[in-house]
Parts: structure tokens; C-alpha cells; sequence
């Protein structure tokens, strides 16, 4: 049982949940769209992208051993819980295990697969490592999270039940609001990471402009996603019930800004440490995830009402 909880932390288990929500939300609007569906289909392409998800999250902290001692000592190679050896192990499984379940499913599946890892891989892997820059970083992350796995799931959906591989409006929809909602996660996720980045040579957005310039940055680019979503849903014909995205949408907005008032900052815009976690950049962190995991819940409900 351990062994299973550590590696449990190694999968990160906030990207295990996206990403499974993701599958089974494209699956959901495949189904509004398509009104036809097979179990067999998305349990399949969930596990394969589960073996991927593994196998990016887990080269990145291989190649973050000494980074992690500084900024996230939890984490399980930089704790020791898992030594380099497993971790290399886990990862050729994971790596191996995904290209081949992508590939004995469908053309689609695999190439959205196997471009996900070559840009992870590309991601945390030297002489590449495109995670030293600010830019590539953040477009490795929501080009993947964003595009790239929103279109591919789509169209393996569309391929597996024989129609027709065009993408619909609504699909394009989520991967806009996806595409720049990750844009905000990956900007964030650097801000309480300044000291061991700065010591090893990554430059952030945070290191560039500072913790709280880029805290503010990524309120707001979550306000467009939710203000851009609210606009877009009076539009016809998008393939999804209005009435309830614009509600929605316009709850958790205000949510998100309510919440965000509980991070406390000093004089130098540097984080006010706080013994309550609620306050804490990380905590903060956190709920944003769940408001992206909350659209792949939200946007095919409101598909399936359409």
C-alpha cells in the first residue's frame, strides 16, 4: 500500500484527474453529437492516455531531482521514496505501454498520443528541455492539454463509430476556453517554485516579472475563458444548452475572484507565508484545477441538455 500511495503522488494526481476527465467529457459530447456510443471505446483510449500522462509527469521530476529538493522536497524521487532506478522504470512501462494501447485502437489515438509525448518528452528532456523558457513552456502545455487532446479524443470518437470527422463547433469551444485556461495553469504553477528554478536556471514568468504580477496575469486570463465562454453561448447553434452556461459560468467567475481574495501578499508583492493553508499560493493552485476539472464536467452536461 505504500508503494501504491507513492506512486500514486509521483502520477501527480491532479493531471490523472484531468486527464481523465477530459477523455470521458469528449466522450459525453461525442455521444450528444453522435447519439450512439460503446464502452469499449473510451475505457481504452482512458487507460492509454493515463500510461501517457504517467509517462510525461514522471520524465519531468527524473530530470527535476535536485529542483524538486528545493521547491517541492514531497515529491517522491526528491524525498527518496522512490529511488532514480524506479523512476526510469515506471516511465519506459508507462511510455511503451501508451504508444502501443494508442496504436492497436486507431490512427487518431495514436498520433495524439504520440505527439503528447514527443512534446513532453521535449519538455523536461535535455539537450531540448523547453521548460527553461517561458514561452515554449507554457505553449508545450497548452498546446497539449488544450489542443491537442481535445481534437485528438474527438476525432478517435468519430473515427471508432464510422462518421464523420469534422469538428463540430461546440468541440471547438472547449478546446478555446481549454487552450487559454491551461495558459493560466501553466503560468501559476511556477509562482511558489522561485528560489529552486532561480538556483538551476529556469527562467519563469515569475522570475521575469514577479509573483504577484503574474498571479494577477492569471486571474484575468481566467476571467476572459469564463467572460469569453458566457459571450460565446448566445451565439446559435453551438451544440450546447445556453441558459446553462452562461449560469455557470458566471457562478464560478465569481467564485474564483472571492476565493482568490484569501492570498495574502507583502510590501515586495512576495507571498505572505500563512499556518492557514486556505491562504497559501498552493492552495490557490489547487483550485484552479478543480475549476478546469469543473468544465469537463459543465460543457458536456450542457451539450447533452442542448
Amino acid at each position: 500500500m505504500d508503494w501504491c500511495y507513492t506512486f500514486w503522488k509521483f502520477s501527480r494526481p491532479h493531471t490523472i484527474i484531468g486527464t481523465t476527465l477530459s477523455v470521458w467529457g469528449l466522450y459525453l459530447i461525442a455521444i450528444s453529437l453522435f447519439s450512439q456510443h460503446s464502452l469499449l471505446t473510451p475505457w481504452g483510449s482512458w487507460i492509454a492516455c493515463l500510461c501517457g500522462n504517467v509517462y510525461i509527469v514522471g520524465l519531468n521530476q527524473l530530470e527535476d531531482i535536485e529542483i524538486d529538493k528545493i521547491n517541492k522536497p514531497h515529491f517522491p524521487l526528491a524525498s527518496g521514496k522512490f529511488t532514480p532506478q524506479m523512476g526510469k522504470l515506471i516511465v519506459s512501462i508507462t511510455g511503451i505501454l501508451a504508444i502501443l494501447l494508442a496504436g492497436i485502437q486507431g490512427p487518431f489515438l495514436l498520433a495524439m498520443v504520440g505527439i503528447s509525448l514527443a512534446i513532453g518528452t521535449a519538455y523536461s528532456l535535455p539537450p531540448i528541455r523547453l521548460k527553461r523558457f517561458p514561452f515554449w513552456a507554457a505553449l508545450c502545455i497548452f498546446a497539449v492539454r488544450g489542443a491537442i487532446v481535445n481534437l485528438g479524443l474527438f476525432l478517435h470518437f468519430s473515427w471508432a463509430w464510422q462518421q464523420d470527422q469534422s469538428i463540430p463547433p461546440n468541440v471547438w469551444i472547449l478546446t478555446a476556453f481549454i487552450i487559454v485556461f491551461t495558459f493560466a495553469i501553466a503560468i501559476f504553477k511556477d509562482i511558489p517554485d522561485v528560489e529552486g528554478d532561480r538556483q538551476y536556471n529556469i527562467t519563469t514568468f515569475t522570475i521575469k516579472l514577479g509573483q504577484r504580477a503574474v498571479f494577477n496575469l492569471a486571474r484575468w486570463v481566467i476571467t476572459i475563458c469564463y467572460l469569453g465562454m458566457i459571450v460565446v453561448s448566445v451565439l446559435p447553434k453551438i451544440g450546447a444548452n445556453s441558459t446553462f452556461l452562461i449560469i455557470s459560468h458566471l457562478l464560478l467567475l465569481g467564485i474564483m475572484w472571492w476565493r482568490s481574495q484569501d492570498v495574502q501578499w507583502a510590501d515586495n508583492n512576495t507571498i505572505v507565508p500563512r499556518a492557514d493553508v486556505q491562504g497559501t499560493i498552493p492552495s490557490f493552485y489547487q483550485f484552479i484545477w478543480k475549476l478546469f476539472f469543473l468544465e469537463y464536467l459543465l460543457f458536456p452536461i450542457a451539450c447533452l441538455l442542448n
